[in-house]
Order: C-alpha cells, then structure tokens, then sequence
C-alpha cells in the first residue's frame, strides 16, 4: 500500500543541517505566544474543564470567559513588569467583545488565529476558508493598524489548501505545524511560506487541560525545557515556545507557578538566549540563504 505525503517538506534531521545565529549572535530564541479567544455562546467548540451537559453549557463557557475578564489582566501585568515581550493569538472577534484584552499588552505582536475558537478552520470549503482568513485579516488591521503576517489556526486545524490560501492572502509564517526547534520552509501552490516551531509540549491546553497536570508541574516544564535548550543551542540555534491561555494559567493557583518559571528562565539566561516574539524569529529566519534554512 503507496504511503501517502504531504509534499509541504521534505524530510530534514536537525543534526544534518547548517549551523547560523539569530541575531546579535544569539542561539537560543524564545517567544511567549498567549492565546486571545471569544467563543460563542451556546454552541460550538470549546476547551472543557470538565464534562458539559447541554447547551448552553455554562459550566464551561464561564471557565472560559474569566480568562478575558480577569485572567488575562493578570497575564499582561506580568509581562510587563517582566519587560517580556509576547506573540498574541487573536481571535478577531476579540476586537469585537473584549478590545481591552489586546489592549493590556505593551509588548506585543498580533498573528491572526481565526475568528473563534467556537469553529475548526479545516473543516470549511475553500471559499469559506478563504473568507475566514480575509475576515480575520481585515478586523486586525483595522483595530491595530498593521496587517497580521502569521497565523495559527482556530484549534490548529489546517484543511490541505491552508498554507497555500495563507500565503496567497500575504501570510509569511505560520505556527500550526509543531514539527522541529527550528523554522522550515513549507511549499505552496504559488511559493512557499515558513513555519516556525510552535509548542504543543509547553502547551497549557494540551498539559493541564488534556493531561490533567497541574500549574505546578507545567511550570517544572518551562523550566526544564529551557536548561536543556540552553545547553544544546551551543551546537545549534534552537526556538523554544510557550503557548498560554488566560482562562487556564490565568487562574491564581496556576499564575503564581507560572510566574515562578518565567522568572526563573529570565534569572538563568545566558548571553545565547533571546527574548523576542515570533515574527522577529521569522523576519530573520528570511534573511538567511536558501542553504541555510531546510
């Protein structure tokens, strides 16, 4: 039986590649990417906190709505007394029913991540994907004044045409394929379009949500995963994410961990290590030779 592929990459083992530095001679990138999300009310997806009944399923739709209430202030205090820059995630329908919560973050860049993570982007036809994305561009551009140039998708849900739709709408990065430390160049029907690293590991959904680990030890997480990058970006340049929701690490009991592992990397960073957000990682990575980058 033929195995089928996707054709986006070829195969690349990070040991066999090129050796480059971020900038300033740095090695080891690190971006924070925090996920702003509305989600309909009485329908459609959502993470749970535990089993809903029916819709409208209030138990887990108000979980979810403290994140933009309350949690997300929590977050964005935090940044910024860490002088941390962050890579926001946004929902467009954010600018419509909490344009506060963008706003709170001093130090940040805007991807466009769909309209609302109530809907799964790959199960849409090609038109309506098409829209999705131009829709979710222009509510962006408007409230923020720049155009988005990457994107994750709602759920991180790609049909087979959405690198391709992406780029051709003017995306340049894209963060839904979680398949290697460094960026890779991906094929599209009109060009290509890179993707960069994106953790599904020191993930807040994936660890707390789906595995039932608490704040305490996804901090433990954060912590050692930076340790062990820090040492290997010697060999290699390497990009760490972490990927955060307000309505999960925006809860007391799980901020207070995750402060502690935030603080703790900042306090332990070498001269390698740099703070930064995903486009900057990108914008780089572009820069680079066609022999460089797989």
């Amino acid at each position: 039986m033929p195995i089928r592929a996707h054709d986006r990459y070829p195969y690349s083992p990070i040991s066999g590649r090129a050796t480059y530095d971020w900038p300033g001679g740095k090695r080891l990138a690190v971006y924070i990417a925090i996920n702003l999300e509305w989600f309909s009310f009485g329908e459609g997806l959502g993470a749970e906190l535990a089993p809903g009944g029916p819709q409208p399923d209030i138990l887990n739709y108000a979980w979810r709505d403290y994140g933009n209430r309350v949690g997300v202030f929590r977050l964005a205090q935090l940044f910024d007394e860490l002088k941390l820059p962050v890579s926001l995630l946004v929902n467009s329908e954010m600018y419509r029913h909490a344009p506060q919560a963008i706003a709170a973050f001093t130090r940040a860049e805007i991807l466009g991540h769909g309209r609302t993570n109530s809907e799964r982007q790959g199960a849409l036809t090609e038109a309506d994907e098409r829209m999705l994305i131009a829709e979710t561009t222009s509510a962006i551009t408007q409230h923020s004044g720049r155009r988005p140039l990457g994107w994750l998708g709602p759920w991180i849900s790609q049909s087979p045409l959405t690198p391709d739709l992406l780029q051709e709408d003017g995306y340049r990065y894209l963060l839904d394929w979680c398949h290697d430390d460094q960026p890779v160049w991906m094929k599209t029907r009109k060009g290509r379009i890179l993707s960069l690293p994106y953790p599904q590991e020191l993930n807040d959904i994936p660890q707390i949500v789906s595995r039932k680990r608490e704040g305490a030890e996804f901090a433990d997480m954060i912590v050692d995963a930076f340790e062990v990058m820090q040492v290997e970006c010697a060999t290699r340049p390497l990009v760490m994410g972490i990927a955060l929701h307000a309505y999960i690490v925006g809860w007391p009991h799980r901020f207070k961990h995750l402060a502690r592992a935030l603080r703790h990397i900042i306090e332990s960073a070498n001269d390698r290590v740099w703070f930064t957000v995903a486009g900057e990682i990108a914008a780089h990575a572009e820069t680079l030779g066609a022999d460089i980058i797989p």
